[in-house]
């Protein structure tokens, strides 16, 4: 019952926050295109329009803490999923004045 409270005091505080604090720029256009979903060994993260070196991707898993981070991005990133769990985990687009950008999230499924 504790963890379930846990999980919906984030998911309000990840809308609360991504809507009042830090709208995304443009909301619907989407920067990055994510594949395969449901990822199992690596997810692949594209940027498909809007690309600029000094974005950063932060990743957060279902209880809101951040278990990877990647600055100065590449057009292209292959993440290996052996050290993550199986689950729901959010990604945050930031520019280089750690604005938000995009919001998106992605299922590991082992």
């Amino acid at each position: 019952m504790k963890n379930i409270l846990y999980i919906l005091i984030f998911i309000i505080g990840l809308n609360f926050t991504s809507f009042a604090q830090n709208k995304p720029a443009e909301p619907q256009q989407k920067y990055i295109k994510l594949y395969p979903i449901p990822a199992s060994t690596v997810i692949t993260f594209d940027f498909v329009r809007g690309y600029d070196r000094s974005f950063s991707i932060q990743i957060y898993n279902f209880m809101g803490k951040k278990v990877y981070e990647v600055k100065n991005t590449p057009s292209r990133i292959s993440l290996p999923l052996n050290e993550f769990y199986r689950g729901l985990y959010y990604y945050h687009l930031l520019d280089k004045n750690n604005r938000l950008i995009e919001i998106g999230r992605f299922q590991i499924v082992k």
